[in-house]
Order: structure tokens, then sequence, then C-alpha cells
């Protein structure tokens, strides 16, 4: 039944995709369908679309290593705080873990409101420091921004693997340390940090598979075609969908071939640093 619902569900929608992936459907209809080969991979590899395509691949590394980066370090450190028996820490938990529960949308448009050049709180305090940013729509600007919120949507998760992760820590070994006169930079890095290797092992894993295919937050803030936030993804998603941009028609042909080439940049990248972290749990 198990292998049955997993090739239901995630076998047979991807091998659909590698098929669309040498054809040149589209989505108007009528329009008959023609098998293609490889010609929508030379498409993308091709000089027409090579640059905006490297452009993409770029910001999408670029976001997907500064989220990871920035989730896990602050998570690690919410998570260590709230470990601690502090008044009001139930009631801090649920704060910290309600973005996780509100819709893309609704991030999206309570950053939108907030970052509204023309009258919101952050074009306020612009003005009064004497200074004015379209936010979102500055080109220097609004990739740090889609970090930011995108950091702030997914890091309760992230606390709570590493909360689970603490709790399971025997404070047996702290009060060990504590014998021996360690200090709490010392227990930190000599006691929780290797007991708690797999769960960094597993938040950067999600981290960066989940970074890497993101573009709802950036096609919600800053919309499909603001070459600033141009990801893979949104890529995808607007030859799928509408708005392509770079030069290429329209065609969900093409899309299916450039997310083929994105699953195998997210599987080369998810299998080397889950290798990487491995070797250093081994190595702690």
């Amino acid at each position: 039944m198990g292998i049955s619902l997993v090739a239901l569900f995630s076998l047979i929608p991807a091998v659909g995709i590698v098929v669309i992936s040498f054809t040149d459907i589209r989505a108007l209809p009528f329009l008959p369908t023609h098998w293609v080969g490889l010609e929508n991979y030379a498409t993308f590899f091709s000089s027409a679309q090579i640059a905006y395509n490297v452009h993409a691949l770029k910001n999408t590394f670029v976001f997907a290593i500064t989220v990871t980066l920035f989730q896990n370090s602050v998570a690690l450190l919410i998570a260590i705080l709230l470990n601690q028996r502090l008044r009001g820490r139930n009631v801090a938990r649920a704060v910290v873990f309600m973005p996780t529960i509100l819709g893309v949308t609704v991030i999206g448009l309570i950053f939108s409101l907030i970052f509204n050049p023309s009258g919101g709180p952050a074009a306020s305090l612009w003005k009064a420091a004497g200074a004015s940013s379209a936010f979102f729509g500055d080109p220097h600007l609004a990739m740090a921004l889609v970090i930011a919120v995108q950091v702030w949507s997914g890091i309760g998760v992230a606390v709570v693997i590493y909360l689970a992760g603490l709790q399971a820590i025997p404070q047996e070994l702290y009060e060990v340390a504590s014998i021996d006169g360690a200090t709490s930079w010392q227990k930190l890095r000599h006691v929780t940090y290797p007991l708690l290797a797999p769960s960094v092992t597993a938040n950067t894993l999600l981290c960066i598979i989940g970074s890497l295919q993101s573009y709802q937050l950036i096609y919600v803030l800053t919309g499909p075609i603001n070459p600033a936030t141009q990801v893979l993804s949104l890529a995808i998603f607007t030859q799928g969908f509408g708005g392509a941009q770079g030069g290429a028609v329209q065609s969900q042909g093409y899309a299916a071939a450039i997310s083929i080439v994105q699953f195998f940049i997210v599987m080369i990248v998810s299998l080397a640093t889950l290798l990487y972290l491995r070797r250093k749990e081994t190595a702690l």
C-alpha cells in the first residue's frame, strides 16, 4: 500500500514532468504537441538564455545560502534561550512559531504594508532619517529584504527542531562540565553543539532544499519580473503559468526542462551538504 501511494503521488508525476520536458506543450488550447527531444534543454543553455539563467541561478544560491546561515544561527540562539527556565517561555515559543502557520499571501501582505514606500512604517522611519527607498522595488535592497522575510517566516520549525535536540541532552553532562569548571561557552562548544549535530544536519538540509526551491514569497513581495530577486524556481513558475521573461516564449515543456535542471542542482547540493555534515558529526 505504501509503495503504491509513493508511486501515485511522487513517481508518476515525476516521470510525467520528465516526459513533458521533451515536448513543446503549451497552455493554449488546440495547439498540437510535438516531441522535440533535447530542444528545451538546448534552449536553457543557449546563448539567448544563458545570461538570464546564470543570473537566476546566482540569485538562487545567494538566497539559499544566506537564508540557511541566518535562519539556523538565529534559530539556535532562540532555542537555547527558550530552553531556559524563563517566565512566559511557552508564550514566547508560540510567538516564535506563529509565522509558520501564516500563509505566504498573508506574510506577503503584512510586509508589503510595512514596507509600502508611499506611507508604510518603514517609509516613515526612512523619512525621519532624511532618506527614502522603494524597498522591494529597490534593486540594491530587495533581495536582502526578501531574505529577512524568508528567515522570519521559517524560523519557527527550525527552533522546534533545535528545542527537541536540546531537551534530549542529559542535564548530567552540564553538571559534570560545571564541576570541571567549564564556562558557558565551553559547555556550548563541547557539550551542546556535538550532541546537537543531528539537529543541525536536519535543519540545514531542510532549509537549503526549501530555499533552493522557494519562489512564493519572492513572487508575492517583488513580483515575477524583478531582476534583483529572479531565482530559478520563479523562472519555472513564470514559464509555466505566465509572465515569462528572458526572451523565451511561454511553454510548459520548457518549464519542465528547467525544473529537471533544478532537480539535479538541488540533488547535488543536498547530497554534498549531507556528506559534509555527516563527516562533521563523526568528527565531533
